[in-house]
């Protein structure tokens, strides 16, 4: 494996998830504490802000197999920069609305969708199987790194020029990343199908429904992502209006989300020395389960204890789901083939991220906020048992899946 190729994929990948775990603080922060949002405009702008996972995953894939990988996930860096730009200049002449933040919400999340998309296919084709685990632990390091110090940042900065300096320092992380990406060098030929998008979309679905393991890992994440996010659309009207956080706060919370991810993602190669690569699968949804009971338990005792724990919890086991799937998907998934079934994934299971926040709409206005945590402690029970019965936790080795 070439080490610094890797390195600089890394750094590329920190700058981005960095620049995005920023934004993803401060714009609820910013619309509970400046414009008195609603638990039900929080989620609208959740909602808004992850419907590029739902719309755009399939056809990025498409064209993420056609075109230069490095080349679009530069463009795309540009164009999320551009976009944070625009909303520190709205922030700065006072013109910012809730619509504002949702629709520019929109554009930086396109950023996040080309890049999650484009990026396994580009990291696969440098690297041989033999080293993949390695090379995507080397790459959550860096994105567990972002999840960890940007939100917290995000929330510190909330705080001055209405957000203003969040914003700045967003816009520049995407440049550096996108300055990364210019440094790697030339990726190898691309090979072209010669069919139709239709045909390769059709393709990309089928080899995912036939595939043994994919399948059940890609219901599990598809409820998990419902879960979270129906948990996300309202956390920031929730916590601030029910346990009195204050917007560093809110960013702490977020950012232990992070603190978990690099933890596991430090102690993976120790745990999966000592566990099976089932085990490994069923981490995530355990380590969920068990934060959505403390989430839950925030109903009764109001201490910001259980809410800093859970989150925790969020990003710890996760972290070895994500690097053992992400595994297993490049390991199963023919190389010409990673980027179509990649975003048919990202489709079902990110595109749940939109349909949790919509949720969390209906429910907050129907029922009242506390009903949302109710719904989320049902929802990661659902993806628990999913994947405890299912064929990828049976798996001894990852190698046992190549067929």
């Amino acid at each position: 494996m070439n080490n610094l190729l890797i390195h600089k994929i890394s750094y590329s990948n920190l700058c981005a998830q960095f620049s995005e775990q920023i934004i993803i603080a401060v714009l609820p922060i910013i619309a509970v504490l400046s414009m008195n949002a609603s638990a039900a405009e929080t989620a609208f702008i959740q909602m808004i802000s992850t419907l590029p996972f739902l719309l755009l995953s399939i056809p990025m894939g498409v064209i993420a197999d056609r075109v230069s990988r490095k080349k679009l996930m530069i463009i795309i860096e540009i164009v999320r920069a551009t976009a944070i730009f625009i909303l520190f200049y709205l922030t700065f002449s006072e013109n910012l609305s809730i619509n504002k933040i949702a629709l520019f919400g929109f554009f930086i999340a396109m950023g996040t969708v080309i890049y999650s998309v484009a990026s396994p296919a580009l990291v696969a084709s440098f690297v041989i199987k033999e080293q993949l685990i390695n090379a995507n632990r080397a790459i959550e390091i860096a994105k567990s790194v972002a999840f960890t110090a940007g939100p917290a940042l995000g929330g510190i900065l909330a705080s001055y020029l209405s957000g203003g300096l969040a914003f700045i320092l967003a816009f520049l992380l995407s440049i550096v990343s996108a300055v990364f990406l210019i440094c790697l060098p030339k990726e190898p030929f691309l090979e072209k199908s010669g069919r139709n998008i239709i045909q390769e979309l059709c393709d990309g679905l089928i080899f995912l429904i036939k595939n043994k393991y994919l399948m059940p890992i890609t219901i599990t994440a598809f409820v998990f992502n419902l879960s979270q996010y129906l948990l996300l659309s309202i956390f920031a009207y929730y916590v601030i209006h029910n346990l009195s956080f204050t917007s560093f706060a809110v960013g702490v919370s977020l950012s232990l989300i992070g603190l978990g991810m690099l933890i596991g993602s430090f102690l993976y190669k120790i745990i999966s020395k000592k566990i099976s690569f089932g085990f490994q699968l069923t981490l995530g949804p355990i380590s969920a389960f068990m934060a959505s009971i403390l989430i839950l338990l925030t109903l009764i005792y109001s201490t910001n204890i259980l809410v800093f724990t859970a989150f925790f919890f969020f990003g710890f086991g996760p972290i070895i789901w994500t690097i053992s799937t992400v595994s297993l998907r490049q390991l199963v998934t023919p190389s010409n083939m990673i980027a179509k079934v990649s975003s048919v994934i990202m489709t079902v299971t990110f595109g749940a991220r939109p349909l949790g926040a919509a949720i969390g709409v209906y429910i907050s206005v129907n029922f009242g906020v506390n009903s949302c945590i109710f719904a989320v402690f049902l929802g990661f029970l659902i993806q628990l048992i999913i994947i405890l019965f299912s064929k990828p936790a049976k798996l001894k080795n990852l190698s046992d899946a190549e067929e």
